[in-house]
């Protein structure tokens, strides 16, 4: 597979939706993707850290989760409902394992933890993104759900992290 097309030269790319479609790169659509690629690239960086293997496996699950995402907006997804729930029952799970929640808490802790929150700043603004594109396209319900629910699920398991590492959590 060749890397470089020489398409994208003059500012625009080719997306694949019902039919092949260029695009100013520029164009929410791109910035959408982008930023899912941006999240996704973090999520990599936080993997790399995690010495436990059901996180790192968690954390995985969802890059693959956010490649449908990408399909979803393109062509075609196998993302579900299902995937929304498995993050709340995931978020469930952690909860019931750590201290609860009684203020703000500030981002940071151990470099792990810290990377999660990055992360989950990065899903929020993927959301905000998918958000001004179903204004002008069509966006799978299931993608905003999953986006939405996965800024929840990062912003506990830095909170796991850190209990785990037996850092304590800054508060407001």
């Amino acid at each position: 597979m060749k890397i470089y097309t020489k398409g994208g030269d003059k500012g625009t790319t080719q997306i694949y939706v019902d039919k092949p479609e260029r695009l100013g790169k520029q164009d929410i659509v791109l910035e959408c993707y982008g930023t899912l690629d941006e999240l996704n690239a973090h999520l990599g960086l936080l993997a790399s850290g995690l010495k436990e293997l059901d996180q790192l496996t968690a954390v995985q699950q969802v890059q693959q989760e956010l490649f449908q995402i990408g399909f979803a907006l393109s062509a075609s997804s196998k993302l579900t409902d299902t995937d929304v729930e498995r993050l709340e029952q995931q978020i469930d799970q952690w909860q019931s394992d750590i201290p609860a929640q009684t203020s703000f808490i500030l981002p940071g802790g151990c470099h792990s933890a810290a990377q999660a929150h990055v992360c989950r700043t990065i899903a929020r603004r993927a959301e905000r993104r998918m958000v001004e594109l179903s204004h002008q396209r069509e966006v799978p319900g299931v993608c905003l759900r999953y986006l939405n629910r996965l800024s929840d699920w990062l912003f506990v398991l830095a909170r796991v992290i850190n209990f785990q590492a037996g850092m304590s959590e800054s508060r407001v």
